[in-house]
Protein backbone atom coordinates (compact mmCIF):
# COMPACT_ATOMS: atom_id res chain seq x y z
CA UNK A 1 0.00 0.00 0.00
CA UNK A 2 0.99 3.46 -0.51
CA UNK A 3 2.49 5.58 2.25
CA UNK A 4 0.29 8.46 2.89
CA UNK A 5 2.02 11.54 3.61
CA UNK A 6 0.65 14.91 5.21
CA UNK A 7 1.63 18.04 4.47
CA UNK A 8 0.73 20.96 6.25
CA UNK A 9 0.53 24.59 5.50
CA UNK A 10 -0.72 27.52 7.13
CA UNK A 11 0.66 30.64 5.48
CA UNK A 12 1.52 32.15 1.99
CA UNK A 13 5.16 32.11 2.27
CA UNK A 14 5.13 28.54 3.42
CA UNK A 15 3.09 27.28 0.70
CA UNK A 16 5.46 28.69 -1.79
CA UNK A 17 8.35 27.12 -0.17
CA UNK A 18 6.71 23.81 0.33
CA UNK A 19 5.49 23.98 -3.41
CA UNK A 20 8.62 21.78 -5.32
CA UNK A 21 8.58 19.04 -2.23
CA UNK A 22 5.03 18.33 -3.20
CA UNK A 23 4.96 18.14 -6.29
CA UNK A 24 8.16 15.99 -6.24
CA UNK A 25 6.45 13.56 -3.32
CA UNK A 26 3.64 13.38 -5.89
CA UNK A 27 5.35 12.01 -8.13
CA UNK A 28 6.24 9.13 -6.36
CA UNK A 29 4.10 6.49 -6.93
CA UNK A 30 4.91 5.12 -3.46
CA UNK A 31 3.53 8.25 -2.08
CA UNK A 32 -0.60 9.18 -1.31
CA UNK A 33 0.25 12.86 -0.82
CA UNK A 34 -2.25 14.60 1.10
CA UNK A 35 -2.15 18.56 1.61
CA UNK A 36 -3.82 19.95 4.70
CA UNK A 37 -4.64 24.12 5.04
CA UNK A 38 -5.07 25.68 7.63
CA UNK A 39 -4.48 29.31 9.57
CA UNK A 40 -4.29 32.52 7.06
CA UNK A 41 -4.77 30.42 3.74
CA UNK A 42 -8.40 30.28 4.76
CA UNK A 43 -8.86 33.48 5.93
CA UNK A 44 -10.92 36.46 3.55
CA UNK A 45 -8.72 38.70 5.66
CA UNK A 46 -5.16 37.54 4.36
CA UNK A 47 -6.30 36.72 0.91
CA UNK A 48 -7.73 33.49 0.80
CA UNK A 49 -4.58 32.12 -0.35
CA UNK A 50 -5.49 28.36 -0.33
CA UNK A 51 -6.68 29.07 -3.90
CA UNK A 52 -3.00 29.78 -5.12
CA UNK A 53 -2.81 25.86 -3.90
CA UNK A 54 -5.90 24.91 -6.27
CA UNK A 55 -4.82 27.31 -9.11
CA UNK A 56 -1.17 25.41 -9.05
CA UNK A 57 -2.87 21.98 -9.55
CA UNK A 58 -2.97 20.19 -6.07
CA UNK A 59 -6.08 19.04 -4.56
CA UNK A 60 -6.54 20.05 -0.69
CA UNK A 61 -7.43 17.40 1.18
CA UNK A 62 -8.93 19.22 3.71
CA UNK A 63 -9.09 22.94 5.07
CA UNK A 64 -9.36 23.13 8.94
CA UNK A 65 -10.18 26.59 10.23
CA UNK A 66 -8.34 27.85 13.72
CA UNK A 67 -8.14 31.56 13.54
CA UNK A 68 -9.94 33.95 15.75
CA UNK A 69 -10.77 37.79 15.12
CA UNK A 70 -8.17 39.15 16.89
CA UNK A 71 -4.48 39.37 17.29
CA UNK A 72 -3.79 39.28 20.65
CA UNK A 73 -1.82 37.02 21.92
CA UNK A 74 -4.91 35.27 24.12
CA UNK A 75 -5.92 34.80 20.90
CA UNK A 76 -2.82 33.03 19.47
CA UNK A 77 -3.11 30.47 22.32
CA UNK A 78 -6.76 29.68 21.73
CA UNK A 79 -5.99 29.16 17.82
CA UNK A 80 -3.58 26.81 18.87
CA UNK A 81 -5.64 25.10 21.52
CA UNK A 82 -8.37 24.69 18.33
CA UNK A 83 -5.78 23.53 16.33
CA UNK A 84 -5.11 20.75 18.47
CA UNK A 85 -8.93 19.72 18.71
CA UNK A 86 -9.23 19.95 14.94
CA UNK A 87 -6.44 18.36 13.76
CA UNK A 88 -6.42 15.25 16.04
CA UNK A 89 -9.94 14.50 14.63
CA UNK A 90 -8.33 14.94 11.30
CA UNK A 91 -5.32 12.74 11.82
CA UNK A 92 -7.56 10.00 13.63
CA UNK A 93 -8.96 9.89 10.14
CA UNK A 94 -6.47 9.76 8.12
CA UNK A 95 -3.34 8.26 10.24
CA UNK A 96 -0.73 9.95 8.09
CA UNK A 97 2.66 7.65 7.86
CA UNK A 98 4.61 11.04 7.87
CA UNK A 99 3.44 14.49 9.07
CA UNK A 100 6.27 16.91 6.73
CA UNK A 101 6.24 20.55 8.50
CA UNK A 102 8.18 23.68 7.61
CA UNK A 103 9.26 26.69 9.61
CA UNK A 104 8.34 28.26 13.15
CA UNK A 105 4.64 29.11 13.40
CA UNK A 106 2.39 29.02 16.36
CA UNK A 107 0.05 26.87 14.32
CA UNK A 108 3.11 24.51 13.46
CA UNK A 109 3.91 23.35 16.70
CA UNK A 110 0.60 22.92 17.79
CA UNK A 111 -0.41 20.38 14.86
CA UNK A 112 3.16 18.73 15.34
CA UNK A 113 2.63 18.62 19.04
CA UNK A 114 -0.80 16.50 18.35
CA UNK A 115 0.81 14.26 15.48
CA UNK A 116 3.18 13.52 18.31
CA UNK A 117 0.94 12.43 20.43
CA UNK A 118 -0.88 10.38 17.66
CA UNK A 119 2.28 8.55 17.09
CA UNK A 120 3.26 10.11 13.56
CA UNK A 121 6.73 10.56 13.28
CA UNK A 122 7.29 14.48 11.51
CA UNK A 123 9.94 15.63 8.65
CA UNK A 124 10.84 18.99 9.69
CA UNK A 125 11.59 21.82 7.52
CA UNK A 126 14.56 24.52 8.64
CA UNK A 127 15.25 24.02 12.16
CA UNK A 128 18.42 25.00 13.90
CA UNK A 129 18.14 28.14 12.74
CA UNK A 130 18.08 31.33 14.87
CA UNK A 131 15.30 34.32 15.10
CA UNK A 132 16.25 36.15 18.81
CA UNK A 133 13.58 38.69 18.24
CA UNK A 134 10.60 36.46 17.81
CA UNK A 135 8.92 33.69 19.48
CA UNK A 136 9.49 31.59 16.56
CA UNK A 137 13.25 30.56 17.96
CA UNK A 138 11.53 28.80 20.91
CA UNK A 139 8.78 27.47 18.72
CA UNK A 140 11.47 26.46 15.87
CA UNK A 141 13.16 24.66 18.51
CA UNK A 142 10.16 22.70 19.74
CA UNK A 143 8.89 21.28 16.72
CA UNK A 144 12.80 20.52 16.49
CA UNK A 145 12.05 17.86 19.73
CA UNK A 146 9.02 16.72 18.49
CA UNK A 147 10.61 15.72 14.93
CA UNK A 148 11.90 12.28 13.87
CA UNK A 149 13.40 13.99 10.72
CA UNK A 150 15.53 17.00 10.06
CA UNK A 151 16.22 19.40 7.28
CA UNK A 152 18.40 22.39 7.68
CA UNK A 153 19.54 25.05 5.18
CA UNK A 154 23.14 25.04 5.99
CA UNK A 155 26.22 22.90 7.76
CA UNK A 156 26.19 24.96 11.09
CA UNK A 157 22.13 24.96 11.51
CA UNK A 158 22.61 21.14 11.21
CA UNK A 159 25.04 21.35 13.92
CA UNK A 160 22.43 23.22 16.19
CA UNK A 161 20.04 20.27 15.59
CA UNK A 162 22.92 17.42 16.71
CA UNK A 163 23.57 19.68 19.63
CA UNK A 164 19.55 19.69 20.69
CA UNK A 165 20.60 15.84 20.90
CA UNK A 166 18.99 15.06 17.33
CA UNK A 167 21.32 12.49 16.14
CA UNK A 168 23.52 13.28 13.12
CA UNK A 169 22.03 10.33 11.27
CA UNK A 170 18.59 11.74 10.88
CA UNK A 171 19.72 15.30 9.66
CA UNK A 172 20.22 16.43 6.57
CA UNK A 173 21.98 19.82 5.23
CA UNK A 174 19.44 20.42 2.34
CA UNK A 175 20.04 24.01 1.19
CA UNK A 176 17.45 27.37 0.77
CA UNK A 177 13.98 25.77 -0.94
CA UNK A 178 13.62 29.56 -1.84
CA UNK A 179 16.86 29.63 -4.05
CA UNK A 180 15.50 26.54 -6.06
CA UNK A 181 12.46 28.60 -6.54
CA UNK A 182 14.82 31.55 -7.68
CA UNK A 183 16.37 29.61 -9.88
CA UNK A 184 13.45 27.22 -11.37
CA UNK A 185 10.73 29.68 -11.27
CA UNK A 186 9.80 31.33 -14.73
CA UNK A 187 9.66 34.42 -13.71
CA UNK A 188 7.74 37.52 -15.03
CA UNK A 189 8.71 40.33 -16.77
CA UNK A 190 8.91 43.50 -15.37
CA UNK A 191 6.17 44.62 -17.73
CA UNK A 192 3.75 41.45 -17.00
CA UNK A 193 4.69 42.18 -13.16
CA UNK A 194 3.27 45.89 -13.63
CA UNK A 195 0.03 44.43 -15.34
CA UNK A 196 -0.69 41.82 -12.15
CA UNK A 197 -0.29 44.26 -9.84
CA UNK A 198 -2.07 47.28 -11.38
CA UNK A 199 0.57 49.66 -10.99
CA UNK A 200 3.60 51.34 -13.03
CA UNK A 201 6.58 49.60 -12.57
CA UNK A 202 8.93 52.47 -14.73
CA UNK A 203 10.03 54.22 -11.28
CA UNK A 204 12.53 52.52 -9.00
CA UNK A 205 10.87 50.46 -6.39
CA UNK A 206 11.47 49.12 -3.06
CA UNK A 207 9.80 45.73 -1.91
CA UNK A 208 8.80 45.84 1.81
CA UNK A 209 7.66 43.72 5.01
CA UNK A 210 7.38 44.11 8.34
CA UNK A 211 5.35 41.39 10.68
CA UNK A 212 5.33 41.88 14.58
CA UNK A 213 8.16 41.40 16.54
CA UNK A 214 6.75 38.86 18.93
CA UNK A 215 8.97 39.23 21.94
CA UNK A 216 8.57 42.80 22.23
CA UNK A 217 5.05 43.93 23.92
CA UNK A 218 3.22 46.62 22.17
CA UNK A 219 5.84 47.75 19.74
CA UNK A 220 4.05 47.29 16.30
CA UNK A 221 3.07 50.87 16.09
CA UNK A 222 5.64 52.60 16.72
CA UNK A 223 8.09 50.38 14.65
CA UNK A 224 6.05 50.25 11.40
CA UNK A 225 5.20 54.12 11.96
CA UNK A 226 9.35 54.78 12.17
CA UNK A 227 9.18 52.72 8.46
CA UNK A 228 6.43 54.56 6.76
CA UNK A 229 7.99 58.10 8.17
CA UNK A 230 11.03 56.77 6.34
CA UNK A 231 9.19 56.30 3.50
CA UNK A 232 7.27 59.02 3.12
CA UNK A 233 10.49 60.94 2.63
CA UNK A 234 11.49 58.59 -0.45
CA UNK A 235 8.96 60.36 -2.75
CA UNK A 236 11.07 59.31 -6.20
CA UNK A 237 11.02 55.68 -5.13
CA UNK A 238 7.77 53.62 -5.24
CA UNK A 239 7.01 50.93 -1.96
CA UNK A 240 5.34 47.79 -2.71
CA UNK A 241 4.41 46.53 0.57
CA UNK A 242 3.36 42.98 1.45
CA UNK A 243 1.31 42.81 4.59
CA UNK A 244 2.05 41.11 7.84
CA UNK A 245 1.24 37.60 8.19
CA UNK A 246 -1.52 36.12 11.43
CA UNK A 247 0.75 37.20 13.97
CA UNK A 248 -0.13 39.17 17.46
CA UNK A 249 -0.03 42.59 16.60
CA UNK A 250 -0.39 41.90 12.72
CA UNK A 251 -3.95 43.86 11.98
CA UNK A 252 -2.40 46.89 13.65
CA UNK A 253 0.31 46.73 11.31
CA UNK A 254 -1.75 46.24 8.29
CA UNK A 255 -4.39 48.83 9.39
CA UNK A 256 -1.35 51.45 9.10
CA UNK A 257 0.08 50.33 6.02
CA UNK A 258 -3.59 50.23 4.40
CA UNK A 259 -3.90 53.97 5.99
CA UNK A 260 -0.39 55.58 4.41
CA UNK A 261 -1.17 53.85 1.26
CA UNK A 262 -4.30 55.51 1.11
CA UNK A 263 -2.98 58.94 1.95
CA UNK A 264 0.26 58.06 -0.90
CA UNK A 265 0.53 58.01 -3.84
CA UNK A 266 4.27 56.04 -3.94
CA UNK A 267 2.92 53.35 -1.68
CA UNK A 268 1.16 50.14 -2.39
CA UNK A 269 -0.28 47.67 -0.30
CA UNK A 270 -1.39 44.11 -1.23
CA UNK A 271 -2.57 41.25 1.02
CA UNK A 272 -0.49 38.55 -0.94
CA UNK A 273 1.42 38.44 -4.00
CA UNK A 274 1.94 34.75 -4.34
CA UNK A 275 5.52 33.13 -4.82
CA UNK A 276 5.55 33.85 -8.35
CA UNK A 277 4.81 37.33 -7.98
CA UNK A 278 6.79 38.13 -5.09
CA UNK A 279 9.97 36.48 -6.54
CA UNK A 280 9.39 38.48 -9.55
CA UNK A 281 8.88 41.63 -7.48
CA UNK A 282 11.76 40.89 -5.80
CA UNK A 283 13.98 40.57 -9.17
CA UNK A 284 13.44 43.93 -10.09
CA UNK A 285 13.80 45.83 -6.95
CA UNK A 286 15.88 48.61 -6.20
CA UNK A 287 15.66 47.86 -2.60
CA UNK A 288 14.03 45.03 -0.54
CA UNK A 289 13.00 46.27 3.12
CA UNK A 290 11.48 44.86 6.39
CA UNK A 291 12.24 42.00 9.06
CA UNK A 292 11.18 39.24 6.78
CA UNK A 293 13.27 36.20 6.18
CA UNK A 294 12.87 36.76 2.51
CA UNK A 295 15.43 39.44 2.20
CA UNK A 296 18.06 37.47 3.96
CA UNK A 297 17.25 34.17 2.14
CA UNK A 298 15.76 34.97 -1.48
CA UNK A 299 16.83 38.72 -1.92
CA UNK A 300 21.05 37.92 -2.04
CA UNK A 301 20.47 35.73 -4.86
CA UNK A 302 19.17 38.77 -6.92
CA UNK A 303 21.85 40.86 -5.77
CA UNK A 304 19.46 43.19 -4.63
CA UNK A 305 20.30 45.33 -1.32
CA UNK A 306 18.21 44.17 1.87
CA UNK A 307 17.83 46.52 5.03
CA UNK A 308 17.23 44.08 7.64
CA UNK A 309 15.51 45.91 10.12
CA UNK A 310 15.37 45.50 14.34
CA UNK A 311 15.69 42.16 15.97
CA UNK A 312 13.00 39.61 14.43
CA UNK A 313 15.76 38.06 12.30
CA UNK A 314 19.10 38.59 14.75
CA UNK A 315 21.12 35.51 14.96
CA UNK A 316 20.55 34.35 11.21
CA UNK A 317 23.72 34.06 8.65
CA UNK A 318 23.56 36.95 6.32
CA UNK A 319 24.84 37.46 2.97
CA UNK A 320 27.03 40.93 2.50
CA UNK A 321 24.47 42.38 0.64
CA UNK A 322 22.39 43.25 3.95
CA UNK A 323 22.64 45.91 6.36
CA UNK A 324 21.11 46.05 10.18
CA UNK A 325 19.31 48.92 11.44
CA UNK A 326 17.49 50.12 14.25
CA UNK A 327 13.64 50.84 13.76
CA UNK A 328 14.02 54.07 14.10
CA UNK A 329 13.22 56.44 11.21
CA UNK A 330 16.40 58.31 11.70
CA UNK A 331 18.52 54.98 11.06
CA UNK A 332 16.16 53.78 8.71
CA UNK A 333 17.09 56.68 6.35
CA UNK A 334 20.25 56.66 6.71
CA UNK A 335 20.38 52.86 5.99
CA UNK A 336 18.30 54.09 2.88
CA UNK A 337 20.78 55.80 1.84
CA UNK A 338 23.81 53.90 2.27
CA UNK A 339 21.47 50.69 0.27
CA UNK A 340 20.97 52.92 -2.65
CA UNK A 341 24.06 54.37 -2.98
CA UNK A 342 26.49 53.06 -5.91
CA UNK A 343 29.23 51.35 -4.03
CA UNK A 344 26.74 49.51 -1.83
CA UNK A 345 24.61 48.40 -4.82
CA UNK A 346 28.19 47.39 -6.84
CA UNK A 347 28.69 44.93 -3.42
CA UNK A 348 25.25 43.48 -3.70
CA UNK A 349 25.35 42.40 -6.82
CA UNK A 350 28.92 40.39 -5.85
CA UNK A 351 27.31 39.31 -3.01
CA UNK A 352 27.24 35.12 -2.41
CA UNK A 353 23.79 33.64 -1.05
CA UNK A 354 25.35 31.03 1.56
CA UNK A 355 21.50 29.28 1.37
CA UNK A 356 22.43 26.40 -1.27
CA UNK A 357 22.46 25.88 -4.60
CA UNK A 358 19.20 25.44 -5.80
CA UNK A 359 18.96 21.31 -5.91
CA UNK A 360 16.55 21.00 -2.61
CA UNK A 361 13.44 19.49 -2.85
CA UNK A 362 15.21 16.53 -4.74
CA UNK A 363 17.32 15.79 -1.51
CA UNK A 364 14.41 15.89 1.10
CA UNK A 365 12.67 13.72 -1.58
CA UNK A 366 15.04 11.34 -1.65
CA UNK A 367 15.97 11.08 2.22
CA UNK A 368 11.60 10.73 2.94
CA UNK A 369 11.72 8.00 -0.12
CA UNK A 370 14.34 6.21 1.80
CA UNK A 371 13.15 5.97 5.24
CA UNK A 372 9.19 5.53 3.98
CA UNK A 373 9.97 2.75 1.71
CA UNK A 374 12.70 0.67 3.25
CA UNK A 375 15.71 1.84 1.33
CA UNK A 376 17.65 2.52 4.53
CA UNK A 377 17.77 -0.84 5.66
CA UNK A 378 14.46 -0.84 7.80
CA UNK A 379 10.84 -2.00 6.48
CA UNK A 380 10.09 1.67 6.49
CA UNK A 381 8.39 1.35 9.94
CA UNK A 382 10.04 4.71 12.00
CA UNK A 383 10.73 3.88 15.42
CA UNK A 384 9.91 7.03 17.36
CA UNK A 385 11.80 5.95 20.12
CA UNK A 386 14.87 8.42 19.93
CA UNK A 387 17.89 8.15 21.67
CA UNK A 388 19.04 11.82 22.56
CA UNK A 389 22.37 12.08 21.23
CA UNK A 390 25.20 14.02 23.43
CA UNK A 391 27.48 16.00 21.98
CA UNK A 392 31.28 16.11 23.32
CA UNK A 393 31.60 18.78 25.84
CA UNK A 394 34.83 21.29 25.42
Amino acid sequence: MKKVISILTATRAEYGLLKPIIAKLNAEEAFDVRIVATGAHLSSEYGLTYREIEKDGFTIDEKIEILLSSDTAASVSKSMGLAMIEFSSYFERLKPDLLVVLGDRYETLAVAVTAMNQRIPIAHLYGGEATEGAIDDAIRHAITKLSYLHFTSIEPYRKRIIQLGEHPDRVYTVGAIGIENILNEKLLSREALARELGISLTAPYAVVTFHPVTLEAQSAEAQIQALLEACQAYQDLNFIFTKANADAEGRKINQMIDAYAQANAHIFAFTSLGMLKYLSALKYAALVMGNSSSGLLEAPSFGVPTINIGDRQRGRLQAESVLNCEPDQAQIKEAMDLALGDAFGARAKMAVNPYGDGHTSDRIVAVIKKYMTGDNGTDGIIDLKKKFYDCEVE
